[in-house]
C-alpha cells in the first residue's frame, strides 16, 4: 500500500470513529498515523531481517508518539489507536481489520511461551482504555473488552467481556456489531449484578420468614 492510500485510509477511519475530528488534515498530527506508518516501514525490514533496524524505526516512533508496536506485529487495515498514550503491542501480535484501540492497553505475553506468545485480535474488535490481553489466545470478531479488564483466556466472537480476570457478561446478536458503538461507560457490571442477586434473595428470604413467624403468632393466639 502506498502512503497516499496509506492516509486515505487512515482519514476515512478517524473521521469515522472520533467525533473530535474536524478536517481530513488533522489525521496528519495523530499519533495513531504516525505509529502506523512507521510500523509498516519497521515491519517490512523485520520480515527481511533487518532486526536493529526495524526496531529503531519502532523506538523512534514510540518516543514521538507514545505508542510502542514491536516491528514483528502484523497489522491489518483501518487499525484506529485513539490517544494512543502507553499502547504496547507485542512481537507476534497478530491484528485483524477495523480494530479499535484506546490508550493505555497492552497486547503482551505472559513471559512464559516461546513462538506465539501475544494475542490475535480478530476483526472488528474493541479494546477499552487501560485494558490488559495477555497470552497467545484469540479474541474473535466484534467483540468488546471493557476498560481495565485483565484478559488471560479466548474470548468468543460478539461478546462482552469485563473484570479481573475479564469475563463474559454479553453475547451479541450476529447483527450487531459492538465496536461500531464506541461507549466505554455503559457495559454490564457483572459483580452489581452478582450483589444486587444476593440481596434480592436475601429480602425474599426475610419476607419469607417474617411470613412465617406472623402465622405462629397466629397459631399460638388460637
Amino acid at each position: 500500500m502506498s502512503f497516499l492510500d496509506f492516509y486515505h485510509e487512515q482519514a476515512e477511519t478517524i473521521m469515522a470513529r472520533d467525533p473530535a475530528i474536524h478536517s481530513p488534515w488533522e489525521v496528519w498530527l495523530y499519533p495513531s498515523f504516525k505509529a502506523q506508518w512507521s510500523h509498516r516501514r519497521a515491519h517490512r525490514l523485520y520480515q527481511k531481517g533487518h532486526y536493529l533496524l526495524a526496531r529503531w524505526f519502532s523506538q523512534r516512533a514510540r518516543r514521538r508518539t507514545g505508542i510502542e508496536i514491536h516491528p514483528g506485529a502484523t497489522i491489518g487495515h483501518r487499525l484506529f489507536i485513539d490517544h494512543g498514550s502507553g499502547v504496547v503491542i507485542g512481537e507476534t501480535t497478530i491484528i485483524g481489520d477495523d480494530v479499535t484501540i484506546y490508550q493505555g492497553v497492552t497486547l503482551g505475553g505472559t513471559g512464559k511461551e516461546k513462538g506465539k506468545r501475544h494475542p490475535t485480535i480478530k476483526d472488528g474488535v474493541m479494546i477499552s482504555a487501560g485494558a490488559m490481553v495477555l497470552g497467545s489466545f484469540t479474541v474473535g470478531e466484534n467483540s468488546r473488552i471493557g476498560a481495565g479488564s485483565v484478559v488471560l483466556e479466548e474470548v468468543p466472537p460478539n461478546c462482552t467481556v469485563v473484570g479481573v480476570p475479564a469475563r463474559i457478561v454479553r453475547y451479541h446478536s450476529l447483527v450487531e456489531r459492538p465496536s461500531d458503538s464506541l461507549d466505554q461507560i455503559h457495559l454490564p457490571d457483572p459483580y452489581q449484578e452478582d450483589l444486587d442477586r444476593i440481596r434480592d434473595q436475601m429480602q425474599t428470604l426475610q419476607q419469607e420468614i417474617s411470613a412465617e413467624n406472623r402465622q405462629s403468632g397466629s397459631g399460638k393466639e388460637e
